[in-house]
């Protein structure tokens, strides 16, 4: 885990210039039946100390973290770098309407997040957000309404970002890996049953040959917690 670490910096520029795209790392923390909450809408701490801590290396070691609207409205993150020296990421959420609260942390805590909307999205709210100091990125939809993943990715690559760390939640993840934008995974698992909202929703797979799968595979026990990383293939 630490080699990829060291070695993300070159990674990701190289894939940001072959591209244009920023390196995405998905992170998430599951229980052993793959659940990430007990019940929508609600925050489920999984993570041990030293997991944790692992978190936040990585976030102070990518230009950027996204999450979806739904995990602000559920956990209201603050998705800075506590547990270890480094600087923060820029916060970048997904959110189609423009739902983000005006007083959530990312914002009051002066985060200055970008915040992907649609087209759609309503102008009033727009200014508003960006009174506050947010930027919205205005991205085309995808066929199920939705900011087209690929589109914002390419207008992060063209905003200088050249790696992006992923951490949620279920439906975020599942579109990037559905649409194959991951590049790179690093999961935590957690010696727990919940039983909850899984972490991976349908992909829709029917064939073996289609299934997203992890090459150059590598594991650590870091207290109770289990962590898998490898490049996404």
């Amino acid at each position: 885990m630490m080699n990829f670490i060291k070695s993300l910096p070159a990674v990701s520029a190289e894939h940001h210039a072959r591209t244009g795209l920023p390196f995405v790392t998905l992170s998430y923390a599951q229980s052993l039946d793959g659940s990430i909450a007990a019940r929508r809408g609600e925050a489920l701490g999984l993570s041990g100390p030293q997991s944790l801590k692992l978190t936040h290396r990585l976030r102070s070691k990518h230009d950027a973290i996204l999450v979806g609207i739904g995990t602000v409205l559920s956990d209201n993150p603050r998705l800075t770098v506590r547990l270890v020296n480094g600087a923060n990421p820029r916060p970048i959420v997904v959110d189609s309407r423009l739902r983000i609260p005006l007083d959530c942390r990312l914002i009051r805590n002066s985060a200055s997040p970008w915040v992907a909307a649609t087209r759609e999205h309503p102008a009033a709210r727009r200014e508003a957000l960006e009174a506050t100091g947010a930027y919205v990125l205005t991205i085309r939809s995808d066929n199920n309404g939705q900011v087209d993943l690929l589109s914002m990715l390419k207008r992060l690559g063209q905003m200088g970002i050249v790696s992006l760390m992923v951490e949620g939640g279920a439906s975020i993840i599942t579109s990037f890996l559905l649409c194959r934008l991951a590049n790179y995974l690093v999961l935590t698992v957690t010696p727990v049953l919940v039983g909850g909202l899984r972490g991976v929703n349908d992909l829709g797979l029917t064939e073996l040959q289609s299934v997203r799968s992890l090459s150059h595979l590598g594991h650590k026990w870091l207290g109770k917690d289990l962590i898998l990383w490898g490049n996404l293939t």
